[in-house]
């Protein structure tokens, strides 16, 4: 097992969830994936609770900040960013909009808010002492990041524009990938008609060792099974849930895994 030290530039290298009952979100994800956790003060009596794989930090939780009562729990995707400013800038000049201006997060490193053209939601990290996620692409950590688009082609072009990555379609199937440096960064698919009217999003993939095992946990711990566990040829198995307070994510596993990202 290799620990992350470093992300390369425009890479995913966290994911954090935004709840509205913590208390019962962390006795879920652990008990799902068998994470320990640790609760930190983040200011004005928020807590921001990490989320630990064989003691090493790979998510995170935290309530669902003031003003965002309508908005349902979700996960969030973060790239890393060697210039935060700069990077913004880039969003802005590409068609984005700015939901949170950059801002320290003591020492961990400083961050920024962005809503692409389509009006998905990710985040900007520019690290500090915090790099991101210290195990990924093994059981029980993420390992992927999925983007959901009304407009495939306007927001392939957001995201090449933003942080260079180019666009490349799989062979078999309608699936998109985005590659930075020749390296998978993400996913990108088509939303259909009989999804319903689904918000542009991305969403997040946790892998796991077995994948009918783990969804059928995840019912047991209270969760609704959106996607039942599915394969996926020449990838793996994969499985849409949604937990017991409303946040959508994807289990997979993996017919291989790739090593983890470094500069």
């Amino acid at each position: 097992m290799q620990e992350v030290v470093s992300y390369p530039p425009a890479t995913f290298s966290w994911v954090d969830l935004s709840t509205t009952d913590p208390d019962a979100a962390k006795q879920f994800y652990t008990q799902l994936f068998g994470w320990t956790f640790e609760d930190l003060p983040a200011g004005k009596g928020m807590v921001y609770t990490m989320l630990k794989l064989n003691g090493r930090d790979v998510a995170a939780l935290t309530a669902m900040p003031p003003g965002q009562e309508g908005i349902p729990p979700h996960w969030n995707s973060y790239a890393t960013v060697d210039n935060l400013e700069e990077s913004v800038a880039k969003a802005e000049a590409a068609g984005g909009a700015v939901v949170m201006p950059a801002m320290d997060m003591m020492d961990a490193g400083r961050m920024a808010g962005i809503q692409d053209p389509d009006g998905a939601v990710f985040f900007l990290w520019q690290p500090g002492t915090h790099i991101g996620a210290k195990l990924v692409n093994i059981p029980g950590s993420f390992c992927w990041n999925e983007l959901l688009s009304h407009d495939v082609e306007k927001s392939g072009q957001f995201y090449t524009d933003l942080f260079g990555w180019t666009v490349q379609k799989d062979t078999n199937s309608d699936y998109l990938m985005f590659m930075n440096n020749g390296r998978a960064a993400a996913g990108m698919l088509q939303i259909q008609e009989e999804w319903g009217k689904m918000p542009a999003n991305w969403s997040v993939y946790f892998a796991v060792e077995d994948c009918d095992a783990s969804a059928a946990k995840a019912a047991e711990l209270g969760a609704n099974l959106l996607n039942p566990p599915t394969d996926i040829p020449g990838t793996g198995r994969f499985a849409l849930i949604q937990d017991p307070q409303g946040a959508i994510f994807s289990i997979i596993y993996m017919e291989r895994y790739d090593p983890p990202p470094s500069r």
